[in-house]
């Protein structure tokens, strides 16, 4: 791996990007948008002590959103389109690698994500002037942001490798990533809704007198029915790119123990998806004393993470189809697809 022949093909495939002006229009587009969403935050939150850190988590999510929007196009002809284009053999017959070649496009894939994060700097550091922003939220979300534009990024560059359309490999992306993002939300729910237990529910309820006065408690009454058992298959959302960002940052709360952010509301929602449902539920409403539910914050002290295994299988698959989409176009090639342009 020669360092210069990489900095080569990252700078070539750069410069390809920066002369179109679709690009600048795109980010310009990204910066309006970046503009209306963060005014509608801080007006949903006006009145909050830490509204910044409400902001803060709105608006990383919405850079990751249109990075999963936008990369899949950019990343996903990287290898195939100069193939088509015939700027891709000037280079294969060089002393570049076809290693050097596939990281560069995939490097360079990378950094045009980053472009969008780049925009977004001066919203984010709005938002943390606003407050309610700790600094470990802000540099694990940030650092979570970069890897998932990474991994998007790597999906589209191997694709664009191992399948010889253009347009089938943008496709391709496209499909992998909706897997990731709303596949895993479609699987979790069917599949938990699929999967029963029975529920027996215990109540009462006090008699009342013509004036409204509790006389005595009426007679225990029970009940059976079926409940969906979203603890067996929560691990189905532990790729989700955006359960991933959510479940490794760290999660703000106030005194009571619930959510600050967007970030801690939707931890603590996949959380409690891990704890399995009681098969035996009692309501006494002649009783004043009734169980408080666990907090948020005490349900993740009780749970486990999944944002690393979530992590490592993007990262599998990431990794894979890069370095099939590098096997497949090293040179010589026994065997290329019908109508395939070799230079």
């Amino acid at each position: 791996m020669n360092l210069r022949r990489l900095g080569t093909v990252i700078a070539l495939e750069l410069t390809q990007r920066v002369r179109s002006i679709a690009w600048y229009v795109l980010l310009g587009v990204f910066a309006v948008l970046l503009i209306g969403v963060t005014t509608l935050s801080f007006l949903a939150a006006s009145g909050q002590p830490d509204a910044g850190g409400t902001v803060f988590s709105i608006i990383v999510y919405f850079v990751l959103l249109l990075v999963v929007l936008v990369s899949p196009t950019l990343s996903g002809n990287a290898i195939n389109g100069d193939r088509d284009a015939a700027t891709l053999a000037p280079v294969q017959v060089t002393l570049t690698t076809t290693a050097e070649i596939v990281l560069g496009k995939f490097i360079a894939a990378w950094i045009a994500g980053l472009a969008f994060a780049v925009v977004a700097v001066p919203f984010i550091v709005i938002a943390m002037i606003a407050g309610g922003v700790s600094p470990a939220v802000a540099v694990v979300s940030l650092v979570m942001l970069i890897v998932e534009i990474g991994v998007v990024a790597a999906i589209g560059v191997g694709l664009s490798g191992i399948l010889a359309r253009p347009l089938f490999s943008v496709a391709s992306t496209y499909l992998i990533v909706a897997a990731l993002v709303v596949g895993t939300v479609i699987a979790f729910s069917l599949s938990g809704l699929a999967i029963r237990s029975e529920l027996t529910t215990q109540s009462r309820d006090p008699n009342f007198d013509d004036k409204g006065n509790t006389t005595s408690c009426g007679a225990w009454h029970t009940e059976t029915s079926e409940q969906p058992r979203f603890d067996k298959v929560w691990w189905m959302l532990a790729p989700n790119p955006f359960v991933i960002l959510a479940d490794a940052t760290p999660a703000s709360y106030d005194a009571d123990g619930y959510p600050l952010d967007a970030f801690s509301g939707l931890k603590a929602s996949v959380r409690q998806a891990q704890i399995a449902p009681p098969a035996h539920v009692r309501y006494d409403n002649c009783s004043d004393a009734q169980p408080d539910p666990p907090s948020p914050k005490t349900i993740e002290a009780e749970t486990a993470p999944s944002w690393l295994v979530g992590l490592g299988i993007q990262i599998v698959l990431a990794g894979g189809l890069l370095v099939w989409g590098t096997a497949r176009t090293r040179t010589p090639a026994r065997r290329l697809p019908r109508g395939t342009r070799i230079a």
